[in-house]
């Protein structure tokens, strides 16, 4: 006996929804799908009328998931949102070349404006390049980092007010489970947030994430059922990445417990930090002026070791040679090569 859609009784069920357990039919699917991520949307007050918001475009499931999503619900229920893609090209022969590839097919596709900037072009540097200098232990440090702030220079090019990324549930509790492991008070109180302010100034443009209660089984089957266009390869270099390890730990845990993703977002909305527990006072880089709790940003201080030779110099924590750095002052024969031996 064929299963019948637990929603409309009437149609045939194809998927039962990892999230819920209910059987679906795909109409019911897209529906659920789609009204789930407005309800985020509307009780997160993610956007007001007239914004011009930017969709971070990799070409992978979750932003072309998003992009379409998007593009669906401010046609629906007229969010009156001017929505555009905006693209980081890293620089990573054979996998990001080929995701762009998809995006600009995506632009095609959903009519939507495409900015690509890429890490040549504003740090000097791709990641290939980067690769051969800091080898694959810490590369996705130098990535991730370099991501964050071009694409929030690619906003400020295109003078957008928000940026909207594909960030799923998954992709959150990792992040909580990660910054639990790291004992990163700070970044473990932020992690969850479902928008952020941007900071103001010359900083960051104010991010947003419509998928974060979405699971990417859920993000993978929508994307199957509308035939949406994407890249599925993964990054060659992010074998390695801490993430991989939170990922794993966290797919254990949700064949035990199917519930544990959405559980591990809730402790981490819900957890506080104990008084007097000292936390980083945000600023300004007073290199580049991007926001900062240190004199000189992570992306600053990345770059100046890599331009110096001495790719070790940001990785880990703030180094006391730094200071040095900020003061445009020249290291010590011995400073540099306490930092080419350094193991983080």
């Amino acid at each position: 006996m064929p299963v019948r859609c637990s929603s409309c009784a009437r149609s045939r069920a194809v998927l039962k929804r990892p999230k819920t357990g209910h059987s679906l039919c795909r109409d019911c699917f897209f529906w659920a799908f789609e009204e789930e991520t407005h309800q985020t949307i509307v009780s997160g007050r993610l956007f007001n009328r007239g914004e011009t918001v930017a969709i971070g475009a990799s070409g992978g499931k979750d932003s072309t998931v998003l992009a379409y999503v998007m593009k669906v619900l401010n046609e629906r229920y007229d969010y009156g949102l001017n929505l555009l893609l905006l693209s980081v090209d890293e620089g990573i022969t054979g996998y990001r070349d080929d995701s762009l590839e998809t995006v600009k097919r995506n632009q095609q596709q959903y009519d939507l404006p495409l900015k690509i900037v890429s890490y040549e072009e504003l740090y000097g540097w791709t990641m290939d390049a980067i690769v051969k200098q800091v080898g694959l232990k810490n590369n996705c440090t130098f990535c991730g980092v370099f991501r964050r702030q071009a694409l929030d220079r690619g906003a400020i090019m295109l003078n957008v007010d928000k940026i909207c990324t594909g960030h799923n549930a998954d992709d959150v509790a990792e992040t909580v489970l990660m910054n639990v492991l790291r004992g990163d008070v700070a970044r473990l109180r932020r992690c969850t947030a479902i928008s952020t302010d941007g900071g103001g100034g010359d900083g960051a443009v104010p991010r947003c994430k419509p998928l974060k209660y979405a699971y990417e089984k859920e993000i993978v089957l929508y994307a199957y059922f509308k035939k949406l266009d994407y890249f599925s390869t993964e990054c060659v270099y992010s074998p390695n990445a801490y993430r991989g390890h939170a990922r794993a730990f966290l797919k254990d845990l949700e064949a035990i417990r199917p519930s544990s993703i959405m559980d591990v977002i809730h402790s981490g909305e819900n957890l506080s930090v104990k008084e007097g527990v000292k936390m980083p006072v945000q600023g300004t880089c007073s290199r580049c002026g991007y926001i900062s709790s240190q004199a000189l940003c992570k992306s600053c201080v990345l770059l100046e070791g890599l331009n110096r030779g001495l790719p070790k110099l940001g990785i880990g924590k703030h180094h006391r040679l730094h200071g040095k750095i900020l003061a445009q002052q020249p290291l010590t024969p011995a400073e540099e090569n306490k930092l080419k031996t350094l193991e983080f």
